[in-house]
């Protein structure tokens, strides 16, 4: 891993996505690293690229609770004191729809260690993943119809999202690094998405198991904001009711619902293990880069506490194919061809997208 890379990574966070100065105060809440979700080169590399600017930085190490409790009053007084908060942490997933959080703007990371900090994940421009974050928006919100395939099978297809009037949820947190759009509602559309591999959680809360795994792929149907039922190996349908029904009791919730989706939008983006090696840390970094979209399930907010996923998706909106077959184009999004001439570092991870999102040795969403 190069050095300067990493440097080029944290100042990509610290100034194009923070807006820190010299004399601002930073508040890093992370999270142990022995847990072994975050690393700990992750936050020194931060912290030194901070203090080389005069960053006034104070690091807490923030206990973990896997069900989300809120934070303490007193933890969000000092958030509230300082310039930025930066969470290194599976705390700040937990509170990116919070909208205790709107006035505070916490940083949540999702590059998770120092090797995607140092990646063209952490270091391509941030501002030009907001300028396509907001044209992919755009699109969307004007849009009549919307198409999603797969090579799997998934087919569903409704209006043009209604961000404006249906005011769809997105986070309260800043992002780093910008790596979706806002979330689609799912209401007027319909149809079947199939689910390789595993079911597995959104981030919101950490239950066990976090992750189930299915034999083949499964077909989830669905209308509006409903799951209508499960087809596919018999086993996987067992198991697939079974793990909604006993997350929905867990939580008291609604479990047959379906919220929102929404498609990656970061080509940097890698996940190079195995998504089974570890459910958590796949769900929680890997969903930015555009093979993957997922659907926020099993409870009426987003995101839910199912993540369905479907891998390589084709989203034609409008009749035009602005992935294929997971490849984001740019150029077939007003405005999309103008961010990537005025942003080089966001042109450079087009140019050669990362492929590893976490396939197993099959090239699929495979729980092996």
């Amino acid at each position: 891993m190069n050095t300067q890379d990493l440097h080029a990574g944290a100042e990509n966070l610290l100034f194009r996505c923070g807006g820190l100065a010299a004399g601002d105060r930073l508040l890093v809440l992370r999270e142990d690293p022995a847990l072994g979700y975050y690393d700990a080169g992750i936050c020194d590399a931060i912290l030194e690229c901070a203090r080389s600017r005069q960053i006034e930085t104070t690091v807490q190490t923030l206990p973990f609770d896997p069900m989300g409790t809120e934070l303490p009053d007193a933890l969000i007084r000092e958030m509230e004191t300082a310039d930025r908060t930066l969470f290194l942490s599976r705390t700040g997933d937990q509170v990116r729809f919070n909208a205790a959080m709107h006035h505070i703007h916490p940083i949540m990371s999702y590059a998770l260690d120092a090797e995607m900090l140092a990646s063209g994940f952490g270091r391509a421009d941030y501002a030009g993943f907001v300028a396509l974050k907001n044209a992919v928006n755009g699109l969307m919100s004007a849009a009549e119809h919307i198409h999603v395939t797969c090579q799997l099978g998934t087919d569903f297809s409704g209006p043009g999202a209604q961000f404006p009037k249906a005011k769809a949820a997105d986070v309260s947190v800043v992002r780093f690094p910008m790596s979706v759009f806002a979330p689609v509602p799912a209401q007027g559309f319909s149809g079947t998405l199939i689910q390789d591999g595993f079911l597995v959680g959104t981030g919101s809360k950490f239950y066990d198991p976090y992750g189930c795994t299915l034999r083949e792929p499964l077909a989830v149907h669905f209308k509006d904001n409903t799951l209508s039922g499960f087809s596919g190996h018999p086993m996987d349908v067992h198991c697939a009711e079974m793990h909604y029904a006993k997350v929905g009791e867990m939580f008291g919730l609604d479990p047959l619902t379906m919220h929102s989706w929404h498609a990656g939008i970061h080509p940097g983006c890698a996940f190079t293990a195995p998504a089974s090696q570890s459910f958590e840390r796949w769900s929680g970094s890997a969903f930015g880069n555009p093979r993957l979209l997922h659907f926020h399930t099993c409870g009426d907010y987003a995101p839910g506490e199912i993540s369905l996923n479907v891998l390589d998706p084709t989203i034609r909106v409008d009749g035009v194919a602005v992935w294929d077959k997971g490849v984001l184009r740019p150029e077939t999004i007003p405005g999309g061809a103008e961010v990537l001439a005025r942003y080089p570092s966001v042109k450079a991870v087009f140019d050669a997208p990362e492929q590893q999102v976490g396939q197993g040795a099959n090239g699929r969403l495979s729980a092996s």
